[in-house]
């Protein structure tokens, strides 16, 4: 009885044949050669926002280690870890550029990110940043003890909130509520707090807004025609 040992190339033929056969497709192989010229290199268009320059006062000191960016200013200070895709560059005239330090499409969205991260810190620790927000409602009204902000908004019971460390509240008028600090981003999150006790609602436009906010306002069901 004679014996069969099918060779590496017969057996790639044999599983070649049988998966055109299955699915019905004519299999077809390039070599490496032809493959490469297939692959096209991605493209990418610098940010317009990434290659703006970053105006540094002189009251603000920054500090570069690495990827670890620390601005220091009159109001506080702040750090930012910056990723590999972009490099912080001090030049000679003062002001700082933010470069790609990769050609990639990850590279060319932190390109413009984190220029802008960075340009906020510096404009917070030298002049601040603020939210404000408006109360419109019968009763809604806003008001200071102590470290808390104390809310009624037509609850059972009044809404309070501890104000976070580097933040200053002010309330004007019982319903007007101004955030303020150097970190911007902690601004806009606790004011985001704040408008979600009680969204404005789209019919009297009550709750909580802010001060630029415009409320699209919905017509209410007419009464049954008599």
């Amino acid at each position: 009885m004679a014996s069969f040992s099918p060779s590496i190339h017969s057996s790639c033929n044999l599983k070649s044949t049988f998966l055109g056969e299955i699915s019905r497709i004519r299999l077809s192989y390039l070599p490496a050669s032809k493959e490469a010229l297939l692959i096209k290199p991605v493209q990418c268009k610098e940010s317009r926002i990434g290659k703006r320059p970053i105006e540094v006062p002189s009251s603000v000191n920054i500090t570069m280690e690495g990827q670890d960016v620390r601005v220091k200013g009159p109001l506080g200070e702040l750090s930012l870890t910056l990723p590999r895709e972009v490099k912080l560059e001090r030049q000679e005239s003062g002001q700082l550029r933010m470069f790609k330090a990769l050609e990639t499409r990850r590279a060319n969205q932190m390109h413009g990110l984190f220029r802008t991260l960075t340009d906020n810190m510096v404009l917070g620790v030298s002049k601040g940043f603020e939210k404000r927000l408006q109360l419109v409602g019968v009763g809604y009204r806003a008001v200071l003890e102590g470290k808390d902000l104390v809310l009624n908004l037509g609850f059972s019971h009044p809404v309070r909130m501890a104000i976070p460390d580097g933040l200053q509240v002010k309330v004007e008028e019982n319903t007007r509520i101004v955030v303020s600090g150097y970190d911007k981003s902690s601004i806009g999150e606790f004011a985001a707090t704040i408008r979600s006790w009680r969204p404005p609602e789209p019919y009297k436009g009550k709750g909580v807004r802010y001060a630029d906010e415009v409320v699209r306002r919905k017509e209410g069901k007419a009464g049954k025609k008599k």
